[in-house]
């Protein structure tokens, strides 16, 4: 009889266990829900009133569909300019001209002005010159105009450990250049041509875009990067200042004025499975006076979700390839 009662209480119990950690799941669910709703329904009205919509740029750009998408919903938006607040090295020349294409779009109906916070490198930079006016940090860090294409050789480690990499090629510039043997000159030349051809669009949109000299282009051009000091005696920025110096700028020459309230737009991070919860827990965090919280979230998750390979035709500057 004892153990009966035993049993039954061991069952109960059980059950009381089972009943509290399904509550748990579906508050946690119901919670998940509440905060994309709050969030969705929290972008449509701050969408809807004048605003001035800040859009950053950092780490490393890519074809990025979801970006393209957030510019154009700024530009059918009510925000009355946008500022783009850059700091990134820059990316593949792909993604960067997709980025540059996608901001000239929006600059056709909206003003827009960049802001280098500290980095506006290489592909950073093509993105800068989608705006009608960049301004820059003393010290911050533009330029790196060039293209660069990387690949590993490991022909001398297979010779090391006595491994021999074979192949059988419709013709002699298939697959090249190839790790496992040396690079022949034709395959060298014909990279050559990729990246020089791509080099020779981007230096023709810095000329184009900030009206350079054909001396001072020269000098811009040389794959160097300059401090906001320098680029803005070189012409590569307009003004020296911060957000606030975009803000006046804006008011100034467009009649947005400075008490306008700013709104920051995100899109989903690149890769991140749970985006989704992300994005939505940002922006409840956000609307309820934790942005600092929000951001440093969206910046750890932004990093150790962020794998991506970079391949190809390379705009991008970083100290240790002295691209």
């Amino acid at each position: 009889m004892s153990l009966d009662v035993d049993q039954i209480v061991d069952r109960r119990r059980l059950r009381s266990k089972l009943t509290f950690w399904r509550v748990v799941g579906v508050l946690a669910v119901v919670i998940a829900i509440g905060a994309a709703s709050y969030a969705t329904i929290g972008r449509r009205f701050t969408e809807g009133g004048p605003h001035v919509a800040r859009v950053v740029i950092g780490g490393l750009i890519r074809n990025d569909r979801d970006r393209v998408q957030l510019l154009d919903r700024v530009a059918r938006s009510n925000a009355s300019a946008v500022i783009l607040s850059i700091d990134s090295p820059g990316g593949t020349v792909t993604g960067s001209e997709q980025l540059f294409n996608a901001l000239r779009r929006l600059a056709e109906k909206k003003p827009v002005v960049a802001v280098v916070e500290g980095m506006a490198a290489s592909g950073a930079y093509i993105a800068a010159m989608g705006a009608d006016h960049i301004v820059a940090r003393r010290n911050a860090i533009v330029g790196s105009v060039g293209v660069i294409f990387q690949f590993p050789n490991f022909t001398d480690l297979l010779k090391t450990v006595g491994v021999t990499v074979e192949d059988i090629k419709s013709s002699p510039l298939k697959a090249s250049p190839n790790p496992y043997e040396a690079t022949p000159p034709e395959a060298r030349a014909a990279i050559n041509s990729l990246v020089m051809d791509s080099y020779a669009w981007f230096k023709g949109l810095v000329g184009e875009r900030r009206q350079l000299s054909d001396a001072k282009l020269a000098t811009v051009t040389d794959g160097r990067v300059f401090t906001g000091h320098q680029a803005l005696e070189l012409q590569l920025v307009d003004e020296i200042g911060d957000e606030r110096t975009a803000r006046a700028w804006l008011a100034r020459e467009k009649g947005v004025p400075e008490s306008m309230r700013t709104r920051t737009w995100r899109s989903p991070a690149v890769g991140d499975e749970f985006g989704w919860l992300t994005g939505s827990v940002g922006g409840f965090l956000d609307s309820v006076g934790l942005g600092a919280v929000a951001r440093v979230m969206s910046q750890f998750t932004e990093g150790v979700w962020e794998r991506a390979q970079l391949d190809g035709l390379l705009a991008l500057w970083h100290p240790r390839s002295g691209s």
